[in-house]
């Protein structure tokens, strides 16, 4: 049973970053599953309304109830809520993408986003995603808040980025990772520039609940021409009250106070 349940979670994984649909045939060659287990994966994936078949080309595509189950989540939690408006004000102020990610056990997801540029070049990433500790701000923001010994332990099982997939200043090395975790430590929140993405900077500030408990992490990113490392420097002080702020607030979540 759990093998099937890995592979149907592997199967709508694959198809989430397809929205165009995928054939039978190349989900299961690039998965590993036989095509017939595949098939009959996908056929009680359809049963249960979570994938369904295009009558035109035979593929198969994601439908919006996992989607929705999300979405439903998130709303009966109150981290959306609660966040928002605080995320609204600190956008409006430093006119880049600013977002809120949730810790869920080794991992960070973003929740919930505004964005303050009203022109010109705009940084708006998919969401719900788990975030990639090794390369991004908000990882780095996070690690900063463990010892050395368990932000090691963390960044060896998730693994390092590689500039090919990343920015070209992506650390390949826990040694180099943890530089940056120790700058974001001593600073009070994380700085990074063309790691994640070439061309594009971001920072980030942790959100901390009840016993010192991390919940979440406060992010602000936007392009290298405008979001300079002096603008970072200069909006740390906002980035923190931010993430004070959604602390205080955090109490009003189910889910945040049971993570506090």
């Amino acid at each position: 049973m759990s093998g099937i349940l890995e592979r149907s979670f592997k199967v709508l994984e694959y198809l989430a970053d397809r929205p165009e649909g995928c054939a039978l045939s190349t989900l299961a060659a690039e998965l590993q599953i036989p095509l017939s287990a595949s098939h009959r994966l996908l056929a009680e994936l359809i049963r249960c309304g979570y994938v369904r078949q295009d009558l035109r080309d035979g593929h198969y595509v994601l439908t919006i109830k996992l989607v929705s189950l999300g979405l439903s989540f998130l709303s009966r939690s109150g981290i959306v809520d609660i966040a928002q408006p605080l995320l609204d004000q600190l956008a409006a102020a430093s006119g880049e993408l600013v977002r809120l990610a949730v810790v869920d056990g080794d991992d960070l997801t973003f929740v919930a986003k505004a964005q303050g540029a009203t022109h010109g070049l705009r940084y708006d990433p998919d969401m719900g995603l788990s975030v990639a500790l090794s390369c991004s701000a908000a990882g780095h923001a996070w690690l900063s808040t463990m010892s050395e010994e368990d932000a090691i332990a963390l960044v060896a099982k998730k693994g390092l980025g590689q500039p090919e997939d990343y920015g070209p200043r992506a650390p390949t090395s826990i040694k180099a990772v943890m530089a940056y975790v120790k700058s974001a430590r001593q600073r009070g929140f994380s700085m990074i520039n063309e790691v994640f993405a070439p061309g594009m900077t971001a920072m980030a500030a942790p959100v901390f609940g009840m016993h010192s408990a991390v919940i979440g992490v406060v992010t602000i990113a936007g392009p290298l021409v405008r979001l300079t490392p002096q603008r970072m420097e200069a909006l740390g002080p906002l980035l923190l009250r931010t993430a004070e702020d959604v602390a205080r607030a955090s109490g009003a979540s189910a889910l945040f106070k049971k993570k506090a």
